[in-house]
Order: structure tokens, then C-alpha cells, then sequence
């Protein structure tokens, strides 16, 4: 049984609930205790703790899982009528790969059930054992990293955070169909490893690009299987995290939104927060980043894969020798764009012929500005 990793919710946690009015999120959450375990198949939301952190040597010993509950529950839920449990931890197994394993048969058993797993890292190596959940569905994974590094380093090198990505690229089964950074530093990333996001038509996003317009990271969620933040994408003014300075970075109120974006996706099945330092600033932090997702999900529109195009607006744009296809819904205004088919044997790319965009590449469609979005994903699908 996959659930047979999971320990119950700490003691301390179970003690806190008492404490809380009926009006606390911890009130309104069904806990994994040594007397029950939740019904999966009456929840959408699922929270979920891993102590693993021994992908970093820059760790810390341990992984405080029980400040950021405490904070998150004693927090107010909105409107929310999203049935939410928290299953407990997965502790960490006698080696890294233990942990995985158990993690990937966890996770994987959740998306078959549709429930969304949020889950409170350790290092943030663990978003390889999620992304391995995926293979039995038998589907291809778009990874969104908010994170000031690539992490396409060696794994020799001997840190597994700075090199997981590599990993999903190189092992097989290969389902990984795009990539895209968010908020990334240059001066942290190799030139070589910015190259190598071009020549595999991977998306980055600069820090400053987001933070001018942070609307620019929707269009990108919309279209995220599996969204992985890294704590030390958060400047250390704001998380708390002095262990690990960061002079730059987001603020807590671009993370929170960015989390948001992530809830909103009707696409997101898989939410995790890793790189804690346990702090207690950024327990705070992390229980706010994991509320503004569930604000997110509760608004969810639903509105991806079409069923019906029949309440979109389609609009048509010649450009040279191509003719883009823009449709905008009249439910909430957000874009798509329309990428051609194209045969290659691989069933499983024909799900990517509808790709979010903005009004704003519309507009420069209209200016003979051909989308960068819409032309990397021609020359992946044609690969």
C-alpha cells in the first residue's frame, strides 16, 4: 500500500488543533493521526511533508515540517470550498533514492485519484521523484521552476539540488516536454547552461523581467504539469533566510502571487515548496505561499483542455508565410495560440497543440512580431 510511507501529522500539530476556533483553516482540515487516514477520494487537495534534504550539503540537519503547519493552520481561510487533508511526512528513507521511491508511489498514487499533492520539501531534488510520478499515466511533463538557478549542474559535482534537472533530462523514460524558469539570476548561471536552455527551446525568465511585469509568469503556469519553488528564488529580507544570503530576489508579495498563478492553472497537478532553512521568518512565508495557492485553485475556470471552442473568440493573424491562430476566452480574457500538429510518432505531443499566450504576444502577432513562445514550440514538436 502506498500510504503505508506516510507517518501521521506530528503531535504538536494534532495538540495546536485544539486551540483553534472553527473559523482556523486547521479546523477545517482532515488530518492523517495514528487513529485515521484521510478518504482520498473526498479530497482535491492534498499537503504533504518530506524530511529529505541530503540533496544539498548546504542543508541544514532535519526539515522543520511543524512551524510552517502550525502558521498554515492557524491562518483564516478565504471563500474556499476546496476539501483539503494533510497526509502527513515521508521521512527520510536510508538513502536518497529510498526517499524517492517512496515519494514517486505516494505522488503517483494521488494524480490517478486526482487529488493535488502539496508538498513541503527538503531539497528541492525531490521534484525529480515528482516528475517520476508521472510515468505511469504515460503523459508528457511540463516542469515551472521559480528558481535563481537552472540546476543543470554534474551530479558528481555532489549536490543533487543543483543537478536534478540534468538528471530528468538524461534518464529514461524521457517525458519531460518543456522547461521553464522563472526568475532566474544570471550571474548564478553559466553561460553554458543558458546556452543549453536555447538549444533545448526551454524558456527563462530573468528576475527583472518578472518583477516589472509579473503578469508575464500566468500564460507560463497555465500550461505547468509540476511547479517547483525554490526558497532562495526569495531575497533574505523578506524569507528570513540569512543562512543563505540572497541580496536579490523576490519579495513575499511577487512569491505569493507567482503561487497564485500556480493555484489558478487548471493544469497544475503538483505544487512543492522546497530549500526551507528553518527559519521561523520563513515558516510564515511558506504558509502564505501554500495559501495563496489554494486561494488560486478555488478560483479555477476549467477552462483547459477545450472541451468546446464555441465561447472563445478565434482571431486570425498572417505573418510572412504563416497564419496564427490567437483564441481568447470570453469566460476570463486569458489567450491561447494555436500550434499545427505535426506528426513525428509521438502521440503523446498531440495534447500541446493549444498553447497559453498572452494579449500581448496577440498584439505583437498583429505587428508581424512572430510569438518566441509559439515558434520554440514548432521546433519541438517537429523534432
Amino acid at each position: 500500500m502506498e500510504f503505508d510511507f506516510l507517518k501521521p501529522v506530528a503531535a504538536p500539530i494534532i495538540e495546536k488543533l485544539k486551540t483553534l476556533t472553527s473559523q482556523q483553516l486547521g479546523s477545517k482540515v482532515v488530518f492523517h493521526t495514528t487513529e485515521q487516514f484521510p478518504d482520498i477520494s473526498k479530497i482535491q487537495l492534498a499537503i504533504l511533508g518530506v524530511a529529505e534534504n541530503r540533496g544539498s550539503v548546504e542543508a541544514s540537519s532535519g526539515v522543520d515540517l511543524v512551524s510552517v503547519r502550525e502558521e498554515l493552520y492557524s491562518m483564516f481561510p478565504g471563500n474556499w470550498d476546496a476539501s483539503i487533508a494533510d497526509l502527513g511526512d515521508i521521512p527520510a528513507g536510508n538513502t536518497v533514492s529510498d526517499t524517492y521511491f517512496a515519494l514517486r508511489k505516494v505522488v503517483s498514487k494521488l494524480l490517478k485519484n486526482k487529488v493535488i499533492p502539496i508538498v513541503i520539501g527538503g531539497s528541492q531534488d525531490l521534484t525529480y521523484a515528482l516528475y517520476r510520478a508521472y510515468d505511469a499515466l504515460e503523459q508528457m511533463v511540463n516542469l515551472v521552476a521559480i528558481d535563481s538557478k537552472f540546476d543543470f549542474g554534474k551530479e558528481e559535482a555532489g549536490e543533487l539540488v543543483d543537478s536534478y534537472l540534468t538528471k530528468m533530462i538524461i534518464d529514461a523514460p524521457n517525458n519531460l516536454f518543456n522547461y521553464c524558469n522563472i526568475g532566474y539570476q544570471t550571474y548564478y548561471n553559466s553561460q553554458e547552461e543558458i546556452d543549453l536552455i536555447e538549444k533545448l527551446f526551454f524558456d527563462g525568465y530573468r528576475l527583472g523581467e518578472i518583477s516589472n511585469n509579473i503578469a508575464l509568469a500566468e500564460p507560463v503556469f497555465r500550461d505547468a504539469d509540476i511547479v517547483s519553488l525554490d526558497l532562495h528564488a526569495v531575497k533574505s529580507a523578506d524569507s528570513g533566510n540569512f543562512t543563505n544570503f540572497a541580496p536579490n530576489g523576490f519579495n513575499g508579495k511577487e512569491i505569493c502571487a507567482l503561487s497564485r498563478y500556480a493555484g489558478i492553472s487548471d493544469k497544475v497537478s503538483i505544487f512543492g515548496v522546497f530549500n526551507q532553512n528553518n527559519q521561523p521568518s520563513e515558516g510564515v512565508l511558506i504558509a502564505q505561499i501554500i495559501w495563496y495557492f489554494i486561494e488560486g485553485f478555488h478560483y479555477r475556470s476549467y477552462e483547459y483542455p477545450f472541451g468546446t471552442r464555441d465561447n472563445y473568440i478565434k482571431y486570425i493573424v498572417p505573418i510572412d508565410e504563416e497564419v496564427l491562430v490567437f483564441y481568447k476566452s470570453d469566460k476570463t480574457d486569458r489567450w491561447w495560440i494555436e500550434i499545427p500538429f505535426i506528426s513525428n510518432g509521438n502521440n503523446k505531443l498531440k495534447r500541446n497543440t493549444l498553447l497559453p499566450c498572452s494579449y500581448d504576444e496577440y498584439l505583437g502577432a498583429c505587428n508581424q512580431e512572430l510569438p518566441e513562445r509559439w515558434w520554440k514550440a514548432q521546433r519541438k514538436n517537429s523534432v
